[in-house]
């Protein structure tokens, strides 16, 4: 579990945390899109695709949403918890809420406690120490390319129906090109 502190929003700028409405002419700030319940994952990853879509599946309540770490809307969420691209790479991130967010086998575990039962139980592996749970994460976020395979471009432009749940969703529509503009 990590909290944020003002030192970690030292290299966040305004725009980060604040957007002012295009329409508006005041200098009024308000709060930008960045959401809780987001998991931001390698997007060609086959594995993290495979985990990404029975997520969705079973998230009945629409609770979690996701982006691939591939995208420039990860940026604000990665600046924010003081991470780069590389280590998503390594351990998935769940931003679970403002000031809160978490990697490997532990973000796993929080997301599974947003999701209906039975699979929310699973979340009482969280007993186990984090570094013997991690030992078993990253042997298999090692191999997991070698195992499972990796694609050139995020796995969801192959499988539009899911797009309603990425937060990035306009970006991967605009690398898509014509098949999704219906979104």
């Amino acid at each position: 579990m990590r909290l944020f502190s003002s030192s970690d929003l030292a290299g966040v700028g305004d725009d980060d945390l604040y957007s002012t409405p295009a329409a508006a002419s005041s200098a009024v700030l308000l709060p930008t899109l960045l959401q809780p319940r987001v998991v931001v994952f390698d997007g060609v990853c086959h594995l993290c695709h495979g985990g990404v879509k029975w997520v969705i599946k079973a998230d009945k309540h629409r609770k979690i949403k996701f982006c691939c770490v591939q995208s420039e809307t990860a940026e604000p969420y990665l600046r924010l918890c003081g991470l780069d691209r590389e280590d998503v790479l390594r351990r998935f991130l769940f931003v679970e809420g403002p000031g809160l967010y978490h990697q490997g086998s532990t973000a796993a575990l929080k997301v599974l406690s947003y999701l209906p039962l039975p699979y929310s139980a699973l979340s009482a592996v969280l007993v186990i120490p984090t570094p013997l749970r991690e030992i078993a994460y990253d042997h298999v976020a090692k191999r997991r390319y070698d195992w499972f395979g990796k694609s050139e471009d995020c796995l969801v432009l192959k499988e539009k129906e899911l797009l309603e749940r990425f937060i990035d969703r306009e970006e991967l529509v605009s690398r898509g090109g014509s098949d999704f503009s219906e979104f």
